[in-house]
């Protein structure tokens, strides 16, 4: 970490923050606001304090690490590309023919040996400073609260190593952490995780499961703790593969789990299966809180650090976050090992304002009627792209997936209400719009092939248009019509709901001469002027399933949902800056930013 910040710093990449800065919201919007910014910066605070525990912190806090595009190629040594380059040729390797190829080979399986950690006999540089059981006090390091609803102090770029009963699998994972008290921590692991696999293995044996939990180290530690690797395969082995040298690991002091040897602090402990507390609110990056529930709850044993830690963190919202970056290194590298269940695809993009998860769009070379839609049952079916609820598919034809204005126009031509696959499957456990928790609608598009024939019969201006939909209800407060020149026009929706949207369908049918797409979301909460937050929008709260009509045209629901739609969950809150905090560091100097950068970002 503290090699990785002297070069940042010489290269212009790193902003350092002297004057004092809480943990409780300033840290966190300080660095929300610096990742909106293109390109944004790492972020050093020198001096984090507590000013409510009356705590003045002898480590710095970095957040951001992730800060652009340009950065987060330094932390992989070369370009995503050139990685996915390089496992793509591994998994086309064939048993070379005569000498000269054979001894060309040699280089590329000798590199290999480094995908393997490497285990240390001695102590780590984490391990420099020890505090026993007895001496724990979570209070020393600088852990975060991000949000004004969250349900306490996050740790948020936590390396999670865990390992399964037996100890012949290790994982690393990254989840994070809600702090208790000074020795107790939420632990955030979802049911689809390997981690609560493994933690399912203790309960049902009846033990407790050992944890070690690191911060900072090299940047790409954390990167693997998130990458999409086959369950049982140790994320370290990426790193190796990435570095082209093999991670140095140590033993934790107080369990057997092994941790990278340069990590800047690693808390370790043990979870007892037996015992849950709620954990949460936390604000995450779909830019909506998790509420509360029931997690485990882990005891710590030990904390380790070396000399002089730096204490890494992130804070997660509404987009563009930290994630846009560490996301694109995944989806680049990942796009051979796609591949493999979908030979035909070409690429792949997940939109950081589609939450990733959220939408994805790819490209691919269709070769026989319904061959997007097996690419769409092949998508849903394969690790974490299960829980991808939109799916667009393209052929080879289509503009660049991220030229958002090109592709958009590209598939709104081609879009049709028989090109639209509705189904149901798992979702992932943040998902808030689907009727119950981890399974629930979506919705595959299939824009391969020739464009469609007819538009609408009639294109209204938007005053005729708002005008009759009035006539139709009330409740119609604005509206918006986008991509007019093309065959499907979208019109967006701001709509005081006062019944359900659906209801409002049955009457807007009447207008079927003048529409192809109605996206209908709250009035009030949503600028109908940018696209980048109505997107991010829409992918978060429609369910395909109910929310989704396809005839006379394409009729879409992104409004919260509540008892007026059937739904009984508790519907979750935005998450949204401090505004007297935000107030506040506009006033020191240490944020500048207007109030069209407010609105844009949606931060109050």
């Amino acid at each position: 970490m503290q090699k990785w910040l002297e070069r940042l710093e010489r290269e212009g990449d790193l902003k350092i923050v002297e004057e004092p800065c809480d943990v409780d919201l300033e840290i966190a919007h300080i660095a929300y606001v610096e990742v909106k910014r293109d390109p944004s910066k790492v972020l050093l605070f020198k001096r984090p304090v507590n000013r409510e525990k009356g705590i003045e912190y002898d480590m710095p806090v970095v957040m951001n690490m992730f800060s652009n595009f340009a950065v987060t190629e330094k932390f992989f040594g070369r370009h995503p590309d050139a990685i996915a380059g390089e496992i793509e040729e591994l998994m086309h390797m064939r048993p070379p023919e005569g000498l000269v190829k054979k001894l060309a080979l040699l280089p590329k399986l000798f590199g290999l040996k480094n995908v393997f950690p490497k285990r240390l006999k001695q102590r780590g540089l984490c391990q420099q400073i020890v505090r026993s059981a007895s001496q724990v006090d979570l209070d020393e390091l600088p852990i975060l609260k991000t949000w004004p609803e969250d349900g306490g102090p996050f740790i948020t770029m936590g390396q999670v190593y865990t390992r399964s009963l037996d100890g012949k699998m290790q994982n690393l994972g990254m989840y994070r952490l809600q702090q208790y008290d000074k020795r107790r921590l939420g632990m955030h692991w979802q049911i689809h995780k390997d981690a609560s696999h493994f933690f399912d293995q203790y309960r049902d044996a009846g033990k407790k499961m050992p944890v070690s939990v690191a911060i900072g180290g090299d940047p790409l530690y954390i990167w693997c703790g998130q990458a999409p690797l086959p369950y049982g395969m140790f994320e370290l082995m990426l790193y190796g593969f990435v570095r082209n040298e093999p991670a140095r690991l140590v033993k934790s002091i107080t369990n057997d789990i092994w941790i990278p040897e340069d990590v800047d602090i690693v808390i370790e402990g043990e979870v007892d299966p037996e015992e849950m507390a709620i954990e949460g609110p936390f604000g995450d990056h779909t830019g909506y809180y998790t509420l509360k529930e029931p997690y485990p709850v882990m005891e710590v044993t030990a904390v380790t650090m070396k000399e002089n830690p730096v204490y890494q963190a992130t804070v997660v919202g509404k987009p563009p976050l930290e994630d846009k970056y560490m996301g694109w290194g995944t989806e680049r590298i990942f796009l051979p090992l796609l591949k493999t269940t979908a030979p035909d695809l070409i690429d792949y993009h997940m939109p950081e304002n589609g939450v990733f998860h959220n939408l994805i769009l790819a490209k691919m070379e269709p070769h026989y009627k319904g061959h997007a839609k097996q690419f769409m049952h092949a998508f849903w079916g394969v690790g974490q792209m299960s829980f991808v609820k939109h799916a667009i598919f393209l052929d080879a034809d289509a503009p660049a997936l991220t030229d958002y204005e090109a592709v958009t126009e590209h598939l709104l031509n081609r879009i049709s209400p028989e090109r639209l696959l509705i189904t149901e499957g798992i979702v992932d456990a943040l998902d808030h719009s689907s009727p119950q928790p981890l399974e629930g609608g979506k919705l595959g598009i299939d824009c391969t092939g020739a464009e469609v024939l007819d538009g609408p019969k009639e294109i209204l201006d938007d005053g005729a248009l708002l005008e009759a939909m009035g006539a139709i209800d009330g409740s119609v407060r604005d509206l918006k019509q986008l991509f007019t020149h093309t065959k499907n026009p979208i019109c967006i929706v701001a709509y005081e709901k006062r019944r359900s949207v659906q209801a409002f369908f049955d009457d807007l049918q009447a207008l079927h001469d003048h529409l192809k797409i109605v996206v209908v979301v709250d009035a009030g909460r949503n600028d109908l002027e940018n696209p980048y937050m109505l997107v991010w929008r829409v992918a978060n709260n429609i369910d395909a399933m109910r929310d989704i009509r396809k005839e006379p045209f394409i009729m879409v629901d992104a409004t919260d949902k509540n008892s007026l739609d059937g739904y009984e969950r508790e519907w979750p809150g935005d998450v949204l800056c401090d505004g007297k905090v935000l107030d506040s560091l506009r006033q020191r100097g240490l944020i500048d930013i207007d109030d069209a950068f407010i609105e844009r970002f949606g931060l109050l």
